[in-house]
């Protein structure tokens, strides 16, 4: 028995040090550790890992081994650039919780693969699941490093979390939320092209579950219509970098608009999804890069580019041409008379011809705004005049809208459209204010209402009052009789 013992003993000595050997394997220096209550026993997180964790890291150097303790939906999981929420505990390997977005019972958001965490997070939740709940054990070089982060995370420390990751959407890339992007395929470096760039793609593009389009193009950031290529790629471009493979969901907007592509089999206002892999780009020069004879020279041809989309109807296209030549002039300055005179009927033209965009596209308040630049270049300035107005009776800015077409009869007296829309606006005015007086007339009569029936209860009140004070004034009245007579109350 004894010798059976002893035989029991060492067997499970050697499977500790077995243990303790795959740990060390799997997480060199996970047993020397600046914090003395770190323990290497059977229990120890570590050990766990070794045992049953996976390496999720993407050249499987062991620096985040995951253990699933709850398995997450079937399905998608997030790509790089996503906004992800998820909540989360951070545990030393002592057990002591440094940090818990429960506590804070609030999850916390971040975007995955933008180093807003530390990277052993970023790498961990990319192989997460909606709804699953894991948990991380991180090497030093995934966390916090040497410097670790005082005073709650010592220098060379591992961590363990435990995460849960709740959702997941793509990167919204434009302030309409009209293009969403999701990274397949993170690019390299930092470089991204600008505007004016000749980028090289693979795109493949999708109406619902159909292919629809599937080719190697190249085309000028800006101009890609001019190859068939919708905005909304064409906008992607300067966000991403050499190498990356992305999967752009674009609206109709951003897609082919209203238009019927017959070619493609797509109906009007469709949204569509891209996946697009840059293979290469070259930039063009900055605007700070451009000499002034660069400039009006691009100007020219953009101003001729952005009038071919507006006559097609592309007022997005065309806004993006007038925009860039915006850019290229409104801060020259100190230049020749000619020369300023030159630039100044670029911008003119320019932001004429965006305020015109802006009304086709129901963007009353941006029609305003260019409309506004081009009155501070020309105070006398016919057509934005009369397109502010236009702008502001869509707005029912009535009053606001007669006087800026008041003040273009005022520089031409013979402009017949804006007598008529001085027309327009004196009968809204009316209209607006007999509906008001109806509204308020209503409103007094429902209040003269509210105070006939309070006057009436208050009257009710005051009469049910004095009968109730007179019978209180009879009842004592027969109390005290009754008391002088020996009798009690009632």
């Amino acid at each position: 028995m004894r010798g059976r013992r002893e035989s029991s003993t060492r067997a499970i000595k050697e499977e500790k040090r077995q243990k303790r050997n795959r740990v060390r394997v799997a997480f060199p220096g996970a047993d020397m550790t600046t914090d003395k209550d770190q323990s290497m026993d059977d229990q120890s997180p570590a050990v766990v890992f070794a045992d049953k964790g996976i390496d999720v890291t993407p050249n499987k150097d062991e620096g985040v081994r995951k253990v699933v303790k709850k398995q997450g939906e079937d399905g998608d999981r997030p790509m790089i650039g996503d906004k992800v929420a998820v909540h989360y505990t951070g545990k030393l390997l002592n057990g002591k919780k440094f940090d818990s977005s429960m506590d804070r019972k609030k999850p916390f958001t971040f975007n995955l693969g933008k180093g807003q965490v530390i990277k052993g997070l970023d790498v961990g939740v990319t192989s997460m699941q909606r709804g699953e709940v894991c948990m991380l054990l991180c090497k030093p070089e995934y966390a916090y490093g040497s410097s670790g982060c005082p005073p709650k995370i010592p220098p060379n420390a591992m961590l363990q979390f435990e995460v849960e990751l709740l959702s997941f959407k793509g990167e919204v890339l434009t302030d309409d939320g009209g293009i969403t992007r999701r990274i397949k395929v993170k690019g390299e470096g930092y470089n991204n092209p600008n505007d004016g760039s000749t980028v090289h793609v693979h795109l493949e593009g999708r109406c619902g579950e159909r292919l629809f389009d599937s080719r190697k193009v190249h085309f000028v950031v800006g101009e890609s219509e001019d190859m068939g290529v919708p905005l909304g790629v064409d906008r992607a471009m300067e966000k991403m970098q050499k190498g990356e493979c992305c999967m752009l969901y674009l609206k109709p907007k951003y897609g082919f608009g209203k238009e019927d592509r017959a070619q493609h089999k797509i109906g009007p206002n469709s949204d569509l999804m891209y996946e697009v892999t840059l293979n290469d780009f070259e930039k063009a020069k900055e605007s700070w890069e451009l000499d002034l004879k660069e400039k009006l020279d691009l100007s020219a041809g953009a101003k001729q580019k952005g009038t071919q989309y507006f006559k097609a109807g592309r007022f997005l296209q065309a806004v993006v041409q007038y925009q860039r030549i915006v850019s290229w002039l409104e801060m020259e300055f100190g230049v020749g008379k000619e020369q300023q005179q030159t630039i100044q009927n670029f911008l003119l033209v320019s932001q004429l011809n965006l305020a015109m965009c802006y009304l086709r596209l129901r963007e009353y308040a941006l029609v305003v705004e260019n409309c506004n630049k081009v009155i501070e270049l020309d105070g006398k300035n016919e057509k934005a005049l009369y397109r502010r107005g236009e702008a502001r009776l869509f707005r029912n800015e009535f009053s606001l809208a007669m006087s800026d077409f008041k003040l273009v009869l005022q520089v031409n007296p013979s402009n017949r459209a804006a007598l008529g829309q001085v027309s327009i606006c004196q009968h809204k005015i009316r209209e607006h204010n007999e509906r008001d007086k109806k509204i308020y007339a209503n409103m007094f009569q429902k209040f003269a209402e509210h105070d006939v029936k309070a006057g009436k209860g208050k009257r009710r009140k005051a009469e049910d009052s004095g009968v109730m004070n007179e019978n209180h004034q009879v009842a004592t009245k027969r109390c005290r009789r009754n008391q002088d007579h020996g009798q009690d109350c009632p």
